[in-house]
């Protein structure tokens, strides 16, 4: 075990303390009465745990591909099993996506949650526990019992807190992450007895049979495909997306959409490399209609929530694409556009929940003409357009680039495609922007449920411009789009050595071997 791990030298247990803090949080919430300390102590738990989580970037040792910051402690002897938690250069970055996006629900839930305050600040700040837990686990016991431990939580902030259809969101969202998880739970059994350790690094590089490393791929590639989700298994996401209150949307989006690449890239590359190779091209295939269908049907929606759900498909669809081209390019490109589509998207159902408290309504042309009312609030959405579009100078772009270039590299015809997915992009997202900013076809601003030709001298008085908590959100997430988007060595730096360490566990050499077996 000490040959993959750097054990924790810092002051204090750096992970668990990130990981368990929130939990802590949640429990001292249920005991605060007072709605605006609710609210504060939600706040301050989420900064507590961003803060105590810096040094994990500040800390890290960008040459090493060992799992750092680890700790090791007994815990079912008989079993083989430990508590152990580790994080590598990719994981790492996605615990500090975790902490940075957390506070912000909270901030943007401010007006908009007001009853039963007290179950939702202990929800949210369960499921960043559990979410934490996803990404530092290296057991795959742990690993699992955090991925179950996100889908209740999950349920009940689109069930109690969502919309109209809240139900059936809630269910449809369950059903489906619950039939992923059984396979994935058959899967992790199934390694067990194959090798008497449920420790991840041990998993890794073995020499398992085809078959069964076939099995296991399908296995766990069906629970992270529905999770992030590809085609045609994403029809969950917009009526979640869009049931989901906006702290749920942007958990939804920024963080636990990216469970499902980063299962993959911690499950299924290194452990099962061989039925990788293999599956690759159909995988690639179904990346391909992800983004083209994600984009396609974003470009008919008239439901800013649906809209901005649907190009999520799309954009998760150029994170598996970039996983399964199997080479340092490609996955880097995948890892960056996770972190990117973290902060765009989360930013974006943002400023859809910003809208939505001052007109009661997401329907595009019911919010248009903002522009004339509202000018801070439309340049940070012209700002998260323009990124999520993959705009050069914002984050998206790089991850998007670096993407297209490994698939031009690889396979010319898919980068072809993968082109097309980003001109949709810019085609749904110029048409929001053109129609929320300026007046709509016919000329005249409508806003929410009171539409008309006067309905904006009507309406002038509710739509204020942002105020100081909502402008601080969104400059928080600005401040990340130009840095990424201008400057991302430092994100690259920090994912190279361990995705160049993945990319010679499943690499191109593993195709040969798997066709000169098959010969």
């Amino acid at each position: 075990m000490d040959q993959h791990l750097i054990y924790n030298s810092i002051g204090y247990p750096v992970l668990s303390a990130v990981t368990f803090i929130p939990l802590a949080g949640a429990l001292v919430a249920l005991f605060i009465k007072n709605e605006t300390m609710l609210k504060l102590w939600g706040f301050l738990v989420t900064v507590f745990a961003l803060v105590l989580s810096l040094p994990l970037y500040t800390n890290f040792d960008a040459t090493s591909v060992k799992f750092q910051f680890a700790e090791v402690y007994p815990w079912f002897p008989a079993l083989n099993l430990d508590y152990v938690v580790g994080v590598d250069g990719m994981s790492t970055l996605l615990v500090l996506l975790t902490t940075f996006i957390m506070p912000l629900c909270i901030l943007c839930s401010w007006n908009y949650i007001k009853d039963r305050l007290q179950e939702f600040i202990f929800v949210v700040l369960l499921m960043e526990t559990a979410m934490i837990g996803v990404f530092i686990s290296l057991n795959t016991v742990m690993f699992y019992i955090f991925w179950e431990a996100m889908l209740l939580p999950m349920y009940l902030i689109i069930a109690v807190w969502g919309g109209p259809r809240k139900d059936y969101a809630s269910i449809k969202f369950f059903l489906y992450t619950l039939i992923g998880s059984v396979f994935l739970l058959v899967a992790i059994i199934a390694l067990y007895i194959k090798t008497g350790t449920f420790f991840i690094p041990d998993l890794m590089g073995q020499n398992y049979a085809f078959m069964f490393q076939f099995w296991i791929f399908l296995a766990c590639a069906l629970a992270f495909a529905i999770k992030i989700p590809m085609f045609p298994l994403h029809t969950w996401l917009p009526a979640a997306h869009v049931e989901a209150p906006t702290a749920g949307s942007v958990i939804l989006a920024s963080i636990l959409l990216k469970m499902g690449g980063y299962g993959f890239l911690r499950l299924c590359l290194p452990i099962t490399p061989e039925a990788v190779a293999v599956c690759a091209p159909y995988m690639i295939g179904i990346s391909v209609v992800s983004i083209l269908a994600g984009g396609y049907l974003a470009l008919g929606q008239s439901d800013i929530k649906k809209l901005i759900a649907y190009s999520s498909v799309g954009h998760m669809g150029f994170v598996t694409l970039g996983v399964f081209l199997l080479n340092s390019q490609g996955i880097k490109g995948a890892m960056l556009q996770m972190i990117n589509h973290g902060i765009t998207t989360g930013a974006l159902f943002i400023c859809v929940g910003i809208i939505y408290e001052r007109t009661h309504s997401r329907e595009i042309s019911a919010n248009s003409a903002l522009g004339m009312f509202m000018p801070i609030y439309v340049t940070f959405l012209g700002i998260f357009s323009l990124s999520s579009l993959a705009f050069p100078g914002t984050n998206s772009f790089v991850g998007e680039f670096l993407v297209l270039l490994a698939a031009f590299g690889k396979y010319p015809v898919v980068g072809g495609l993968a082109v097309v997915g980003a001109v949709l992009a810019a085609a749904y997202m110029l048409r929001l922007l053109q129609k929320m900013v300026w007046a709509d076809s016919d000329g005249h601003a409508h806003h929410g449920h009171d539409e008309g030709h006067h309905g904006h001298e009507k309406e002038e008085h509710h739509l204020s411009d942002l105020g100081f908590r909502e402008a601080a959100m969104l400059v928080f997430l600005t401040i990340f789009v130009f840095w990424i988007g201008l400057n991302p060595s430092p994100i690259l730096k920090i994912m190279n050595a361990s995705v160049d360490n993945l990319v010679t566990q499943a690499g191109a050499d593993k195709v040969v071997g798997v066709t000169a077996a098959m010969k």
